[in-house]
């Protein structure tokens, strides 16, 4: 979200400071990232990182998937025969919809519909500062 906000590069340290994160998590986060394309880290002076796609083509729904793999609300979802009634159960077929439902429409949603234009990231805020939801510039 930060390099879609902020075109061209960014370090690690604005990134953890922006988000108030330490350099070694966003460190990680960005070498998973590079690794599955979404991200190029250049060394050295005037390096940084930089989305490799622009951010209308970036899927949420995908990154989600690529980044942490199948999420299932119940085991029995992704794996066959763990449970006794799996063959008839209701509710494995539910929540097995709703999965997909949910992963349709994270698909649907790009990087540039979580920011907006200009180059600025949704501030939420959470209840207990008693803050209102702004925008913050990068």
């Amino acid at each position: 979200m930060f390099l879609a906000a902020k075109p061209g590069r960014a370090s690690i340290a604005q990134v953890a400071e922006f988000f108030r994160i330490s350099r070694d998590h966003v460190a990680k986060v960005v070498q998973t990232l590079a690794r599955l394309e979404y991200v190029r880290s250049i060394r050295g002076i005037g390096g940084g990182i930089e989305l490799l796609a622009r951010p209308e083509e970036i899927r949420i729904g995908k990154v989600i998937r690529d980044f942490e793999g199948a999420m299932h609300l119940l085991e029995c979802i992704g794996v066959d025969n763990i449970c006794v009634v799996q063959g008839r159960c209701r509710l494995k077929r539910v929540l097995a919809e709703a999965e997909r439902l949910q992963m349709d429409y994270l698909d649907s949603v790009r990087l540039t519909d979580v920011i907006q234009p200009g180059g600025q990231l949704l501030d939420i805020t959470g209840p207990a500062t008693n803050e209102t939801i702004g925008v913050i510039e990068v």
